[in-house]
């Protein structure tokens, strides 16, 4: 019976299966439709607003609904509560998202063509870190924005963490928050990682215990 450590680490060593070889350069397309399509939408609806301001978060920008207008109104709207101004320059995760999705897109492809299991798990851990840092800074940002509030402001509202997921009074606004397009196909993409890496980890399991067999 071979030492467990060196089973591991030639487990680790072991090609990748054809097919999910070519589950990985598939799996490359959702991801980098990604970028096209919004990651998150946050609305905002009031008595005085019947139709709504919203606004979008993609990869790399933020768009403002009605042809971009409203991103203008909402910050007159932060104006007025002391929130600073959503400004794309403010939002600097926006820089470094585009180049962390481009390195997993390129480290999936060459995974795809000379890798093994170690670089799927390689993988599959740097996906899981960046998606997870990502979001996190989405929290963080909102909960800046909403209890960094101007003492001076002309309407004085309780510090408060904008919604993340679902809806929020804030005042006489209600804000709604859901996820869209850009993180759903991201989503597909880690969902597809994880079948690949947990069918090479059965059948890895599996090979082991034929050994042992073979053995005893």
């Amino acid at each position: 019976m071979k030492n467990p450590i060196a089973r591991f680490y030639a487990f680790l060593d072991r090609p990748l299966f054809p097919m999910a070889r070519l589950a990985l350069v598939v799996l490359v397309i959702p991801l980098a439709l990604s970028f096209a399509y919004p990651l998150w939408k946050i609305s905002m609806k009031a008595p005085q607003y019947p139709k709504g301001l919203s606004m979008e978060i993609y990869t790399h920008k933020v768009e403002g609904g009605h042809e971009g207008r409203d991103i203008k109104e909402i910050n007159t709207l932060n104006h007025y509560i002391g929130m600073k101004t959503i400004d794309r320059r403010e939002l600097t995760d926006l820089d470094w998202i585009p180049f962390a999705l481009g390195l997993i897109f390129v480290l999936a492809l060459r995974c795809a063509a000379i890798g093994n299991v170690r670089a799927l798990i390689d993988l599959l851990v740097l996906t899981g870190y960046v998606s997870v840092f990502a979001f996190g800074r989405f929290i963080y940002k909102l909960y800046t924005y909403g209890h960094t509030l101007d003492p001076e402001a002309p309407f004085k509202v309780k510090p408060f963490t904008p919604a993340i997921f679902g809806s929020k009074q804030v005042a006489n606004f209600t804000t709604t928050s859901w996820p869209q397009l850009g993180s759903i196909l991201i989503g597909v993409f880690v969902t597809g990682l994880l079948a690949i890496t947990a069918w090479h980890l059965i059948a890895g399991r599996r090979a082991a215990e034929r050994e042992d067999a073979m053995v005893a």
